[in-house]
């Protein structure tokens, strides 16, 4: 059993920017480290059974070049793939397209898992949200990946999973990370009242209790 609080306090969340050839992007890094050696590891974040168990089925081809794609959300192309150390992928959703890097590194006993969004965002809809908008779901993904490791024979739950974000548990666990990402661009420079609105908004959206 993962205690949701104690998970998301082990999670590390930064922003930043780079320039790109289209111009100015955002990126936000999220991080963990967990109880299991790189390879380990590695195998639960490329296998596509195992990927299932703790994020989202995923078809394709999951290689170098290949193209991937996950049930009901984005899909890509993997652009590198350095076994056990990293791999990155295009993110393509709603007709934007973004870049993702996941690092995997050996930290003490265990190995620290780091994943990197870069994306070109919208001032207007970065006002409104924030990093929360995308860091949120990537905060959900890193439950979904410790309690795969935790019991890594448990089955994922699609109709519990459903209303998760209407249960005390889920929505604990939305209000802290709103909150955490509110506080990560406070941190990057945000006006801290714009970014803790930004944050309610963004957890409203999560919890579907905005007007």
């Amino acid at each position: 059993m993962i205690d949701v609080d104690t998970q998301i306090s082990q999670v590390r969340r930064t922003l930043g920017s780079r320039t790109l050839e289209a111009g100015e992007a955002r990126v936000s890094t999220i991080s963990q480290v967990y109880p299991t050696g790189i390879e380990d590891l590695w195998d639960v974040v490329t296998d596509p059974e195992r990927i299932s168990r703790w994020f989202l089925p995923v078809e394709g081809e999951l290689k170098e070049g290949g193209h991937y794609q996950l049930t009901g959300n984005a899909s890509g192309t993997i652009t590198k793939c350095d076994k056990p150390s990293s791999y990155a992928a295009t993110w393509e959703y709603a007709d934007q397209v973004s870049w993702i890097e996941v690092r995997l590194t050996p930290a003490g006993d265990g190995t620290r898992f780091e994943l990197e969004h870069v994306a070109h965002v919208a001032d207007e809809w970065w006002d409104q949200f924030g990093p929360g908008a995308t860091g949120v779901g990537w905060d959900m993904g890193l439950l979904g990946l410790a309690r795969h490791l935790a019991d890594p024979s448990a089955a994922p739950d699609a109709e519990k999973m459903a209303t998760w974000h209407e249960t005390p548990e889920g929505r604990s666990f939305l209000r802290r990370s709103s909150d955490l990402w509110a506080q990560a661009s406070i941190a990057a420079g945000t006006d801290p009242q714009a970014a803790r609105a930004a944050g309610e908004r963004t957890y409203a959206f999560y919890t579907g209790t905005g007007a």
